[in-house]
């Protein structure tokens, strides 16, 4: 349970600290009575504050408030050091996660044979396959650049071509002597296996 600091302030101090964004707990509060909520989400009505602090007091939990702009203000008991640490846990893991999808960059000239080609576009399925945006970029030089519909129709197979397993976030659009397409993938990527795993999960193989 988290013990309340005497003389603390609401307010930013002389010092030039920022004012806190964390919401107001036990005796900080200093209303006349508030609307509380029960432990599990239970709604316990208007009670006065002296009351509800002596409740969490026996429950041995924090009084907190959730909606200070109500009126009465709605306070809710609870382990406020261990919310604390559960909201810290799911932002690490929510900025994980936004940090997975990078963008990984692929160009093509829009001459490009056959083989180089399918080799480009094996490229642009492994990245999509790890979870990764792929910008696809054709690259004009001299009089290429006034054929531009060799680069849309070049992006457009690719785009058809891994359609199983991508979308096309940005359409094709002029860049300059460049075009380029952003694709991302349809599906999250299958979680990775340690290398323990790996070894163990795999047939053995005869070296050829």
């Amino acid at each position: 349970m988290s013990s309340p600091v005497a003389g603390r302030s609401d307010t930013a101090s002389h010092t030039g600290d920022p004012i806190s964004t964390e919401p107001r707990i036990n005796d900080r509060i200093r209303v006349p009575e508030v609307r509380l909520v029960g432990p599990n989400g239970e709604q316990v009505g208007i009670v006065r504050i002296e009351d509800a602090l002596r409740l969490a007091q026996d429950a041995d939990l924090d009084l907190v408030e959730v909606a200070g702009q109500a009126r009465p203000p709605v306070c809710k008991l609870m382990d406020y050091g261990k919310f604390k640490y559960e909201s810290a846990q799911k932002a690490r893991e929510s900025r994980r996660n936004q940090q997975l999808t990078v963008i990984k960059e692929q160009k093509l000239r829009p001459k490009i044979d056959k083989h180089d080609y399918e080799t480009k576009r094996g490229h642009v399925r492994r990245f999509l396959e790890g979870g990764n945006k792929v910008k696809v970029t054709i690259m004009f030089r001299g009089r290429e650049q006034s054929r531009p519909e060799l680069g849309y129709r070049l992006l457009q197979r690719l785009a058809e071509d891994i359609g199983d397993i991508a979308v096309v976030e940005a359409a094709p659009k002029q860049d300059g002597r460049n075009m380029t397409m952003v694709l991302a993938p349809t599906k999250k990527p299958a979680p990775r296996k340690s290398a323990a795993a790996t070894s163990s999960d795999a047939p053995a193989e005869a070296e050829a």
